[in-house]
């Protein structure tokens, strides 16, 4: 098949699904052409049978604010024609499945299929302006299939849009043989004293991460458990957080590495995944961090419980209470038996239930009904 994927090319784990989801299409023999502004943050160029096409946007003194969604749809018009798509699969459905389907009307009569998977932001920006609900809607319900990464998200969209379409639910996924546990966690020692513990925790800093509550359960850990905190990311509330360690006395404990694509190289050294979101939708690095046999500390919300087993692969609480998370958290890192099954529990659940070779086949089937095919090649 010839496939086109749209996503937003940040650190964020909708770009994450998307081109990890693209690589393995293409390793199946599959064509794969990314269609965005920039280039996703791990999009390998240099794949076989992976082209990136750029979106340039053009800016008019008519236009206060640059018309990305018509660019967009003229570059997937552009791109479909050109390289014979067969269907093109966007993540998120503002604005990328509104260009899709502009796209597909002005394709016509030639063929082009759209699929369209979210990830959870659609349904927050509904929430907090009701303006976008009736195109949203009309995204969703104008492709020719639906996809959400949880149950939660699926049962979320069909409370709030009432779409009438069918959504299947495909969670994210993660390749066990890049995500794998570290005996050696041979990254821990550039990031935690001596003899002590790594905490990790991977974000955009965004307010909804809550990354001040992560500090937080970080300072109440280490006095009881020696340990270094490492945060990868960027975002809006990074100086806040910088300032709370400061202020708390642990700036020296506490070590941001900013935005980096080989998350994979540190999450092993890893000893505990913090990630006391007030939201997620799914909750990707969480997945990540128990491939590599990590056990997560995070809050009952969204879709992570579907995620993280509660007592099993890590420990969850209610939003806010990041007393309970710390002392969970320090007591299981202070019980060594304990500790070990619960990182061993980790690791098999994320192979067994979340392993990129069963649910990206998925994907390949849910492709094939919409073109109507049976099983194909690449």
């Amino acid at each position: 098949m010839r496939i086109g994927i749209t996503c937003y090319p940040t650190f964020g784990g909708s770009g994450v699904v998307a081109t990890e989801l693209g690589h393995e299409l293409a390793r199946r023999g599959h064509e794969v052409h990314f269609i965005s502004y920039a280039l996703p943050s791990r999009l390998n160029v240099f794949a076989e049978r992976v082209t990136y096409h750029e979106v340039s946007v053009p800016t008019y003194p008519l236009f206060p604010y640059a018309p990305y969604d018509l660019a967009l749809a003229t570059r997937m018009t552009d791109v479909a024609l050109h390289e014979g798509l067969d269907l093109m699969h966007v993540h998120y459905a503002l604005p990328h499945a509104i260009s899709a389907h502009l796209a597909r009307e002005m394709l016509a009569p030639h063929p082009l299929k759209v699929v369209t998977t979210l990830h959870g932001t659609d349904i927050t920006i509904v929430g907090q302006d009701r303006s976008y609900l009736p195109i949203t809607r009309f995204g969703i319900e104008r492709s020719d299939a639906v996809t959400a990464v949880s149950e939660y998200l699926r049962r979320v969209t069909q409370e709030v849009f009432s779409p009438g379409t069918e959504i299947d639910v495909i969670p994210n996924f993660v390749d066990p043989d890049r995500w794998v546990p570290d005996p050696t966690r041979r990254v821990r020692g550039c990031f935690a004293p001596p003899g002590g513990k790594l905490l990790l925790h991977v974000s955009n800093f965004r307010p909804v991460k809550r990354v001040l509550d992560v500090v937080e359960v970080f300072d109440r850990i280490r006095r009881r458990v020696g340990a270094g905190l490492l945060m990868v990311g960027d975002g809006p509330d990074r100086p806040a957080a910088e300032e709370r360690c400061r202020s708390l006395g642990i700036a020296g404990l506490v070590h941001f590495l900013g935005n980096t694509p080989a998350v994979e190289e540190v999450m092993p050294s890893a000893d505990l995944y913090l990630l006391p979101s007030n939201a997620e939708s799914f909750g990707l690095s969480a997945l990540e961090a128990q491939a590599c046999g990590v056990p997560v500390l995070g809050y009952r919300v969204g879709g992570l419980p579907e995620v993280v087993e509660e007592g099993v692969t890590g420990l969850l609480a209610e939003v806010g209470d990041v007393e309970g998370l710390a002392e969970g958290g320090a007591a299981l890192l202070a019980d060594a038996g304990r500790y070990t099954a619960a990182a061993s529990a980790a690791r098999e659940r994320a192979v067994r239930l979340f392993s990129a070779d069963a649910l990206v086949e998925r994907y390949v089937a849910l492709y094939e009904r919409v073109l109507g095919r049976g099983a194909v090649g690449g």
